[in-house]
């Protein structure tokens, strides 16, 4: 009797120690799991911050369904290297151009001028698009200013939107630069340019100013301008008004361009999608920087904001 109290006394032990052992990696499993599961809620959120930070969760996005308003954005100075390069600026409106759901295309502008090359090649392109696609209309939108080169693509388009304080037209061609015989003599420095072929120390700053080749340079600013003035009367037409001053390198507000008829009527690019297309939905076609650079001056962006707040002033301290 005894032998059978002891070998039921066991027999519980064991069952009873089994149950505790499953019971406890049940729990580390249970345990396991939900720590998976919050490592990837907090990667997930993290990922979610970083393509946010870098501008890849717009909340427009490219294309869709159902008509929508085309917008490719032009900001700052245009040149051959820069995000405003006519590759880019191409790019995004031939990619709005050719998707079906577009009504019309914004070319939003907010820039001085630059490069008369890049901004030949994107008047050109506007032109070239245009004509491919008849049924589809191109509206420049001006914000602060559209001088010189900006404004020389903006007349490629059908109507040119500004607000009443834009800043509009430099119509002109400058060539600048310095002259540094004065100061090189001084210091007792003497240049030694050595060239085959008379002009090719064209307009050398540690030469003295040659007049021939100054009149040279005036010659070419000329014929350029006058390229300038031809795609503006071209794109204008009748709706220049006969004033010798459009031409001369002045810029006016946007309420006076309109009187001049640089532009046509006072707009943003929301008044122009909802109002004048009729299609208030606006996708963006921009091509963007590379991640690298888009990262490089968010963080930097980021970190100057923390630094001038006062909340975090401490940082620095």
């Amino acid at each position: 009797m005894a032998d059978t109290e002891n070998t039921n006394k066991e027999k519980w032990e064991r069952e009873t120690l089994r149950d505790l052992v499953f019971s406890s990696l049940k729990e580390q499993k249970k345990a396991r799991n939900w720590s998976i599961f919050f490592r990837l809620l907090t990667f997930s959120y993290l990922f979610t911050l970083l393509f946010w930070g870098l501008g890849w969760l717009d909340t427009e996005a490219t294309g869709g369904f159902g008509k929508h308003t085309a917008l490719v954005d032009l900001r700052g100075e245009i040149t051959s290297d820069g995000v405003n390069s006519a590759v880019n600026i191409n790019t995004g409106l031939k990619k709005a151009f050719e998707d079906k759901n577009t009504a019309a295309v914004i070319l939003r502008i907010n820039s001085p001028g630059g490069s008369p090359v890049q901004a030949g090649s994107i008047n050109d392109e506007i032109h070239r698009l245009r004509t491919q696609h008849p049924d589809i209309p191109l509206y420049a939108v001006v914000e602060d200013i559209c001088a010189s080169g900006g404004y020389y693509i903006a007349v490629a388009a059908d109507k040119i939107f500004v607000d009443k304080a834009s800043i509009i037209g430099s119509i002109g061609v400058l060539m600048d630069g310095f002259g540094f015989t004065g100061t090189l003599e001084k210091l007792g420095i003497e240049r030694r340019l050595l060239t085959a072929g008379e002009n090719k120390g064209f307009l050398d700053p540690f030469s003295p100013s040659d007049p021939g080749q100054r009149e040279r340079a005036k010659k070419m600013l000329a014929e350029i301008h006058q390229q300038f003035i031809q795609v503006v009367q071209d794109g204008r037409g009748d709706r220049l008004k006969d004033n010798p001053e459009i031409f001369s390198g002045m810029v006016w507000t946007g309420a006076k361009s309109i009187e001049l008829g640089l532009a046509d009527a006072l707009g943003s690019a929301d008044y122009v999608a909802r109002e004048v297309i009729q299609a208030e939905r606006v996708v963006d076609y921009t091509v963007q920087e590379g991640i690298t650079e888009r990262f490089a001056k968010r963080f930097g962006r980021v970190a100057t904001d923390l630094l001038t707040d006062t909340r975090f002033s401490w940082l620095i301290r």
